[in-house]
């Protein structure tokens, strides 16, 4: 036994305990490096190919290696290697050369035997956790990984059920405690590659194990005996299954006696793969024809089903492609003119199968999925599509999809049992929320869906959150997913933005962040490399155009409606203050008082569609559209190119607003009426020429006669109830002298609110304008009304239907008990003020003198109490009621000064 082989086995117990031989089984090929210095890879390259060591020229004790190094250039022809531990320092490693002083050529040979026979030393083992898996090899990174994944195996609780209980070799059903999924386990042998689990993670990992197949195998080595572990399994028939390893793809099993005719058919041996599936079906239908049961898995039928689907759509969309500008689909396709660029983004997805639409904010991604899924719908015969969208724009899709589609559409709505139903039902598209699907996971994955889009696919970039995870799973042979910033902050939201689409497209996690990482010792990322390899790599299933490439396609202006769900806060305020309204519309006369009341609680509706703490300025405050809004705000702040013109009736939201744009730091200038005149022109200037502030925010009242032509984009974050001043708002920018495209986005909150219920009418209050300056209308006659008429007409389109709002029984029974006292206070106080007139009126007239004391003549006395009976009423007790009109004010004092006299006398 050579010496090195003694010391591996006389330490083979003691390696666990052994800092030294632990250090050196850990040892990277970086650390090696930075052993050998600043020339560390030279050294280590140059070493191992000029100097030849062999295993009986090493040592390996306790605390010692030493490699002896053949050089005939040196004294003796011979130079001792040492590396030993350094003192204090149980993990940092000494180096030493007998021949030379700096770090050498025969130090480089050593450092390179040990790191390439350290199974032979009996050192084996993963490397360092602590080091940077940017700083390992190729081969350091497959053992690190592989060795993550035996840990897990061995830590994490997982419940495990064999199919057969008589044989090792058997197919178990494992559930992982920790996610609470399970999952099928195949295992045929303890050989890599010849085993399977139906997770994500072995999928992927392209380690052809995962943590579910090793822990598996643990109990199936401590179950059986050695006997049967050494009978190998026996495949009766040709089965195929997909292999998950480096190069994926379809694989054939053959039987353990394999006839001369599957050998022959298939020709292929057993590790081989095939990435045609159209080469595959062809193999196994011969089979099928030539009598050979085959056994086709569950995933090598979805991949070659998707193969042959998938060629026969590209080929299609391929030649829309080619003639973009004047194909047909581009009105044919929707309810809508596409642009050329949209029918072009239609038809890559739809020929990709899996991709990343990634347009620049406001070139249309919304109308580009929906042509998608109507595309495949033509082309592919998709029959359900599922939308997973931000809360905040569902009903957003809904209204386009409404729009620019005849296809049925739902949101998802309501208690669990609910959902689920819905999930199931017939609707072509069903729109979910990111939230809906981490409650609704189970139910989502029991419907077959043809198609997934993701909206915001952003949303899923943070590859450890549970929602990035719960999405990953669900399972479609298309997919799409919209952002407009698939890459936000790091390489790693990309990465895990393109996995949702297509799995194998970038490789495993470890190896892509490997691949493209540039990190130091620490593993802090200081930058990225071989970005042009990465392109190269997604150019088939990513798309993505700035407004700059197609802006000669965009119209002159566009107009996008926003419209975002109310909260039930929101909701609550806006109905009640309707019903408020309704009642004074319904009312045959409405005095001056009713007017302003009315438009108060108009006032009140309008302001609760921005946000509750417009009305009753208390936290916490409920506004989706202001959550919407700062999503708008965000992706496009993102576009450099965009400068942008925002609008609000009321100032109070604009101070919401830009506390918002404070947190995201956006630079921006304000203008609103209560700015003087004299300071107006300097923040118009910054605006118009500071390319770093990005945004103008005003009211009506200080957008008055500005031209602000280096606008591209105005928001209108409410509506006003007069088109023409939403026209002037938008002339600001899209008028003479603007030579980009605009874009125009009106923010409604939705929910039967009362801001739906204008933006509807909007377009019927532009009849008069258009009859007196377009030229092209054919309206004849436009009837004018009185204005409380025209008030009263617009109301009741407003208002109708109306909501009929909950009755707070709480309120209601203190307005009652309030009203019932003043009532009753009002009563005593008539009575007390009837007998009080009354004694007055009698003393007054015992006091007024009388010619002879002669009484009142009986005839008059009772022409007047037939006078008087007539403006007399009767209360519920038959008393008789006598109202009395005054003048005003002045008269009742004076009616009481009289009658105080009366009584002093």
């Amino acid at each position: 036994m050579s010496t090195a082989s003694a010391a591996a086995s006389t330490s083979g117990g003691k390696k666990q305990r052994n800092h030294f031989h632990r250090r050196l089984g850990s040892l990277t090929f970086t650390q090696a490096c930075q052993l050998l210095g600043d020339e560390g890879a030279k050294l280590l390259r140059t070493g191992a190919q000029e100097l030849a060591v062999d295993f009986e020229d090493v040592f390996l004790g306790g605390d010692l290696l030493r490699v002896r190094v053949p050089d005939a250039s040196v004294d003796g022809g011979l130079a001792i290697a040492t590396i030993t531990l350094q003192s204090g320092r149980h993990r940092q490693l000494q180096t030493n050369c007998d021949q030379c002083e700096m770090p050498c050529l025969h130090l480089g040979a050593a450092l390179d035997y040990l790191l390439q026979a350290k199974s032979d030393l009996g050192l084996a083992q993963p490397p360092d956790e602590s080091v940077p898996l940017e700083h390992l090899t190729a081969s350091e990174l497959n053992q690190r990984a592989l060795a993550e994944r035996a840990k897990r195996a061995v830590e994490e609780r997982m419940k495990v059920r064999s199919t057969n209980t008589d044989r090792p070799w058997t197919d178990y059903i494992v559930s992982s405690e920790r996610s609470g999924r399970t999952y099928r386990v195949a295992v045929r042998s303890f050989e890599p590659g010849d085993c399977y689990c139906s997770c994500p993670d072995y999928r992927t990992n392209r380690l052809g194990t995962c943590k579910h197949i090793l822990h598996v195998k643990s109990k199936v080595q401590k179950r059986f005996s050695s006997a049967k572990l050494r009978a190998p399994y026996r495949r009766k028939k040709v089965s195929v299954g997909l292999d998950y390893g480096a190069n994926p793809g379809i694989r054939f099993h053959l039987p353990y006696r394999c006839d001369e005719t599957v050998q022959e058919i298939v020709a292929l041996d057993d590790q081989q793969v095939i990435t045609d599936g159209r080469d595959a079906l062809t193999r196994i239908e011969a089979l099928e024809n030539a009598g050979h049961d085959v056994t086709i898995y569950p995933d090598a039928e979805a991949f070659i089903q998707r193969q042959l689907i998938q060629a026969r759509v590209q080929q299609q969309c391929l030649a829309i492609r080619n003639d973009v500008e004047k194909h047909p689909l581009r009105t044919e396709l929707l309810d809508a003119t596409l642009l050329p660029y949209q029918l072009d983004g239609i038809a890559f997805a739809a020929g990709a199968g899996r991709a990343i639409l990634a347009d620049d904010m406001g070139l249309g991604k919304t109308i580009q999925g929906i042509g998608v899924a109507e595309l495949l719908a033509r082309l592919a015969e998709i029959k359900r599509v599922l939308i997973v969208s931000p809360a905040s724009l569902k009903s957003q899709w809904q209204s386009e999809i409404n729009r620019f589609s005849e296809r049925s559409s739902q949101i998802v709505l309501g208690t669990g049992a609910e959902r689920a139903d819905q999930y199931r039902s017939d609707a072509f598209f069903t729109i979910c929320n990111y939230e809906q699907v981490l409650r609704d996971l189970t139910a989502i994955e029991n419907v077959p869906w043809d198609l997934i889009i993701l909206d915001e696919g952003q949303r899923i970039k943070n590859w450890e959150s549970k929602t990035s995870n719960v999405i990953r799973q669900l399972e479609s042979p298309f997919r799409l997913v919209l952002s407009g910033t698939p890459l936000e902050n790091r390489l790693g939201d990309l990465f895990t933005i393109t996995r949702f689409v297509d799995e194998d497209r970038l490789g495993p996690a470890y190896e892509f962040f490997h691949k493209h990482h540039v990190v130091d010792e620490r593993g802090k990322t200081l930058g990225y490399h071989r970005l042009d390899q990465l392109r190269e790599s997604l150019q088939p299933i990513l798309l993505r155009r700035t407004r700059a490439e197609v802006a000669k396609q965009l119209p002159e202006r566009t107009d996008e409606v926003i419209r975002v769900e109310a909260t039930a806060e929101q909701k609550e305020i806006n109905d009640s203050h309707l019903s408020i309204v309704a009642q004074i519309v319904n009312k045959s006369y409405m005095t001056e008082m009713d007017v302003l009341r009315m438009q108060k609680s108009l006032l009140m509706a309008r302001m609760s569609c921005d946000s509750t703490f417009l009305v009753d300025q208390e936290e916490p405050e409920y506004s989706s559209k202001l959550e919407r809004l700062t999503e708008l705000l965000e992706g496009l702040i993102d576009d450099p190119t965009r400068k942008i013109v925002l609008f609000s009736e009321w100032r109070r939201m604009l101070d919401r607003i830009e506390m918002r744009m404070d947190q995201m730091g956006c630079d921006y200038v304000r203008l609103d009426g209560q700015i003087p005149q004299k300071k107006r022109g300097a923040i118009v200037d910054r605006f118009q020429t500071d390319p770093q502030c990005r945004v103008i925010c005003m009211t009506n009242a200080g957008s008055t006669g500005l031209n602000l032509q280096a606008a591209n984009t105005v928001i209108n974050v409410d509506l006003p109830w007069n088109p023409a001043v939403l026209e002037q708002r938008i002339a600001r920018a899209y008028r003479m002298g603007q030579k980009n495209p605009v874009h125009i986005y009106k923010l409604v909150t939705v929910g039967d609110t009362i801001e739906e219920r204008l933006l509807n009418t909007l377009a019927s209050k532009q009849e008069l304008a258009d009859a007196s300056i377009d030229m092209q209308s054919d309206v004849e006659s436009v009837s004018m009304q009185s204005g409380m008429e025209d008030l009263k007409r617009r109301l009741e389109t407003i208002l109708d239907p109306l909501p009929a709002a909950a009755v707070d029984q709480s309120q209601q029974r203190r307005v009652e008990s309030q009203a019932e006292t003043l009532q009753a206070k009002r009563e005593k106080v008539s009575a007390a003020t009837g007998q009080l007139i009354s004694a007055a009126l009698s003393l007054a007239g015992e006091l007024i003198p009388s010619t002879g004391d002669k009484a009142p003549d009986d005839q008059q006395v009772a022409a007047l109490t037939e006078r008087l009976s007539q403006c007399v009423d009767k209360d519920p007790a038959g008393r008789p009621q006598l109202t009395i009109t005054l003048p005003n004010e002045d008269a009742l004092r004076g009616l009481a000064t009289t009658l105080a006299k009366l009584l002093e006398s």
